[in-house]
């Protein structure tokens, strides 16, 4: 669990930040945001002033990254690029979440390490971090400001045979439901969002269609949405190839893997992030995932 709680003890009535400087090898912004949230307790009541006093036995919740073995495809002195499995979280949702890739990152590079763009759990491919503070803000300008040019591969139901120039605006559901908000839907009230599709091969025997697709916009489920909205969804997906209902019993987790198959046509998301276009320090890079992801969609359309 990369998450644990260790027992520190100050010797003296101190900031509760510079007694964590001190003792984790942190910066003052670090310490203080690492109280806000909540890490630092004492007597079991949890420190939420970032400008309080210590003094005595406390209890910090560390974040301990474990590694599996996942290496970088690609690195550089300021960042990294990982091809992230199908399955795998890029960040953890809670601090019970036994491992997700930003354990690799920052196992490998250091604290300061992270992510500076995230895919969706169920979808494969390049993920972008950075190796330090600085690297991070100036990479995740780039995105804001569309300097970075990320292409998917994706198998779709049905013969697709034109490129499309989709753009429907993208609005995610309100609702008492934590469940139900994540599900995304084309709505007029919704952010404006485009996504270019181009298809490349038709299976027949399949009836499916490898297709590229290269977002505009970085709207959340942005890709799946709208292939779903035009009628080519795309194959294993549990949200938006199958109704309603069921999608809320797969985020449910009351959905056994034989149903999913049974109900998407794959026992995972067939959406692979394969390639990042950028220039960084004025050195252009073209990184393309090394995974054959044509055979990983068979592979997962077969009958278990």
């Amino acid at each position: 669990m990369p998450f644990v709680t260790k027992r520190l003890y100050a010797p003296n009535r101190q900031k509760a930040f510079l007694f964590l400087m001190h003792e984790l090898g942190i910066p003052q912004n670090e310490a203080q945001r690492l109280i806000a949230k909540g890490r630092l307790s004492q007597n079991g009541i949890v420190m939420s002033n970032n400008a309080g006093f210590i003094e005595g036995e406390c209890d910090f919740i560390l974040f301990e990254p474990l590694s599996l073995g996942l290496e970088p495809t690609f690195v550089a002195s300021e960042f990294a690029i990982y091809d992230k499995p199908s399955g795998l979280l890029v960040h953890p949702q809670n601090r019970h979440t036994p491992y997700s890739l930003n354990d690799e990152i920052k196992h490998r590079f250091g604290h300061e390490a992270n992510i500076t763009h995230r895919i969706d759990q169920e979808t494969s491919g390049l993920v972008l971090a950075a190796r330090n503070k600085e690297s991070e803000r100036a990479l995740k300008m780039m995105f804001e400001e569309r300097q970075i040019t990320k292409k998917y591969l994706a198998m779709v139901k049905g013969h697709l045979s034109q490129p499309l120039d989709i753009q429907e605006p993208l609005l995610r559901r309100e609702d008492s439901s934590s469940i139900i908000r994540m599900i995304v839907r084309v709505h007029p009230e919704g952010k404006p969002s485009r996504t270019f599709i181009t298809p490349l091969h038709y299976f027949p025997e399949t009836d499916t269609t490898l297709v590229e697709a290269s977002p505009y916009t970085g709207r959340q489920h942005q890709i799946r949405v709208h292939l779903f909205h035009v009628k080519h969804p795309i194959i294993g997906d549990p949200i938006y190839n199958q109704d309603e209902t069921d999608a809320v019993r797969f985020l449910d987790r009351e959905m056994s893997e034989a149903e999913r198959f049974t109900n998407t046509g794959a026992s995972r998301l067939l959406l692979h992030a394969y390639s990042l276009d950028f220039t960084y320090n004025s050195n252009p890079y073209h990184i393309v995932s090394r995974e054959d992801f044509i055979t990983q969609c068979f592979e997962a359309m077969k009958q278990k």
